[in-house]
């Protein structure tokens, strides 16, 4: 069962995903309540047939202090669509540091793009303007919930109302 279950918080905000089983335990045991549910499927037990949940939320709130997307490549790949920033090849995928690190480039969100190994040699130790390269728009560090929404390919449309609240963060 490699359905996700997009799980709020008690005042309705994206907290985390999980896996339907988890979702479905948590319901159980009276811990959440079903807000959205995948229609006609059901998870069956010998006796009993229950909804399988699309979106659930959590009868007690859970202090989030601050939740953020991991620099890390596969998250970076996926920001980019899994393409090359400077050509939209999608083989021999690396990173690219957009201001290079020997020139003090650091390795954060807003220097950092996909890039296929042709282009990165081709760029090299250049900025893409010296380079004659075209970056297509400025690199950013999206918030949680917009990583969700936009760049995480597991949601459905039932967590489109739950993931519109929030905006990118630098």
């Amino acid at each position: 069962m490699a359905r996700k279950v997009l799980v709020l918080n008690s005042d309705y905000r994206a907290l985390t995903v999980c896996s339907v089983y988890k979702a479905f335990l948590l319901v159980f045991l009276d811990k959440a309540e079903v807000v959205n549910q995948v229609e006609n499927t059901f998870l069956r037990s010998v006796s009993q047939s229950f909804p399988m949940p699309s979106v659930i939320r959590l009868y007690s709130y859970v202090n989030m202090p601050y939740k953020s997307v991991m620099l890390n490549r596969h998250n970076i790949f996926k920001r980019d669509g899994h393409r090359c920033v400077y050509c939209s090849s999608r083989e021999d995928l690396t990173i690219d540091h957009v201001m290079p690190r020997s020139r003090g480039g650091k390795t954060k969100w807003t220097n950092l793009v996909t890039a296929c190994k042709k282009c990165n040699a081709r760029k090299g130790d250049y900025t893409p303007e010296e380079a004659g390269m075209r970056l297509p728009y400025a690199p950013f560090k999206p918030s949680f919930v917009v990583f969700l929404r936009d760049f995480s390919g597991i949601g459905d449309d039932t967590w489109k109302p739950y993931l519109q609240t929030e905006s990118i963060e630098e």
